[in-house]
This record gives C-alpha cells, sequence and structure tokens, in this order.
C-alpha cells in the first residue's frame, strides 16, 4: 500500500515522477452519539482510502482529521474549524501536490458538513490546473444498495453509519450504548423549503438522529464493499483520463 507518510522523500519522488493521482481523505472529529467514536468520519475516510489505494496502486495521503462541525459543538469532544479555514487547509495541500506534478485530487470525503466546501473548492482548483473529485462514500454506496437500510437509519450516527463502524473498527463502537432516538421538529408543524440555523442538540438528546439500534457487522461490510468498489472505478477513469478534457472550457 502506498501511504505517503510512510515513504521517504526519494521514493515520493519516484511516484510523482510516473503518476499524477493521489488519494486525500478528510472527515471530521464529532460527536456520533453514545455508541460511536467521535473519530467515525475520518477513519471511515481514511480506511475506504487506503483500500482503494492498495487495488489501484494510487497514493494515499495522511487523512484530515477535523472539518466544519461546529453545530455539533455542545457535544463533549467535538473539535471543529470554520469553513473558510477548512478550504484554506485543504487548498493548501492540493497546491503543495501541484508542485509535485499531481494534477489529479480524489478527496474521500467521510462528513456531509465538508461537502459545499470541498465542491466550492474543486471548483476553484479546476482552473488552476488541478482536477478535484469529492467522493461521498454513503451516496456511492446507496446507489448501489437500494433498500438496504430506511430513511430513519441513514440519519447521522444512526445504524447505517454504525454498521460501517462495526465492519471497520468494531472495538470502537459499544452496542449497549446504542440508541435509537427520533429528530425532533423545531416546530410542532414543519415547513415545507424552509432551512434553520440549528445546532444538533436542537434536534436530538443522544447525538442520534433516528434509528442505531439495528446496526450489524453484516450491513456494514455490504456498504464497505459497495462504496470502495464504487471509488475503485471512479480511480481506474480518472487514471485515464486526460487533463486537457477536465480542466474548464473556454468562453463559447
Amino acid at each position: 500500500m502506498l501511504n505517503l507518510h510512510e515513504m521517504s522523500w526519494v521514493s515520493a519522488k519516484e511516484y510523482f515522477g510516473s503518476n499524477d493521482v493521489v488519494l486525500l481523505p478528510v472527515g471530521s472529529t464529532e460527536q456520533h452519539g453514545p455508541h460511536n467514536p467521535l473519530g467515525t468520519d475520518h477513519l471511515i475516510a481514511r480506511s475506504l482510502a487506503q483500500e482503494a489505494a492498495g487495488r489501484t496502486k494510487v497514493m494515499c495521503l495522511p487523512v484530515v482529521p477535523f472539518g466544519v462541525s461546529s453545530h455539533h459543538r455542545q457535544f463533549w469532544g467535538t473539535v471543529h474549524v470554520k469553513s473558510e479555514v477548512f478550504k484554506a487547509y485543504v487548498r493548501d495541500v492540493c497546491l503543495s501536490l501541484k508542485y509535485c506534478g499531481v494534477h489529479k485530487i480524489v478527496i474521500v470525503n467521510g462528513h456531509g458538513g465538508n461537502t459545499r466546501s470541498l465542491v466550492e473548492l474543486a471548483r476553484e482548483l479546476r482552473g488552476q490546473g488541478i482536477f478535484v473529485s469529492v467522493f461521498i462514500w454513503w451516496r456511492a454506496a446507496r446507489q448501489r444498495l437500494h433498500g438496504i437500510f430506511s430513511l430513519e437509519e441513514r440519519r447521522h450516527a444512526a445504524a447505517e453509519e454504525t454498521s460501517v463502524n462495526l465492519a471497520l473498527h468494531p472495538r470502537l463502537v459499544d452496542m449497549k450504548r446504542a440508541v435509537n432516538e427520533r429528530k425532533r421538529q423545531l416546530f410542532p408543524e414543519a415547513s415545507v423549503g424552509v432551512s434553520y440555523g440549528l445546532d444538533t442538540v436542537d434536534l436530538t438528546n443522544s447525538g442520534v438522529m433516528g434509528t442505531s439500534k439495528t446496526a450489524s457487522v453484516e450491513k456494514g461490510k455490504e456498504i464497505v464493499q459497495a462504496a470502495v468498489e464504487e471509488l475503485v472505478r471512479h480511480i481506474n477513469a480518472l487514471k485515464k483520463a486526460k487533463m486537457e478534457d477536465l480542466l474548464p472550457k473556454p468562453l463559447v
């Protein structure tokens, strides 16, 4: 497996001399209910990225463990950064990779709160000669595995995330503390088409939004397999793609 942090600069030079694709896992350190580890998002992102890197012979970078998660701040142990700080940090990582000759970067994202910043950054960097794709494992798995989880099982810290943790990091999950908690409504009658700047604690006491007790190792393994296979498929397609086809188009 090609992990940048385990290589010497001489080995890194050899890789960059003939490869222009790397994987960058990013996540967060935030509450995931009383039964899941705070590192859920970055632990999952790192595991998926390393597995895909091993299958495709692409370099995997160290994980970025902190993300845009201030909405979880009332739960102990949550460490968050501002969206502009997160975006600037990842931008500098990508630009330093460009200096080494990398022009294709797959960001393996484990936290939904990072997505907007990452997509904005991908658009900006594309104009600077770097093609960034943002892989979101739960979307990929959901497309491949219809109906494996209900809506209540797919919410934050519920059965979907918990099952993936059970498959990848079982020793870090305490299912005796798993809870089922329905997300609260701010108003008695929910409004349609309205968004609020709420915190997680406004919606749940435990940090879980939905059903977590139905999680299982078997379901988690299905999700992991589907996500990794889709990530591998994307990486292989990106390796073959020509940079001139990936860069922004000129004025029409």
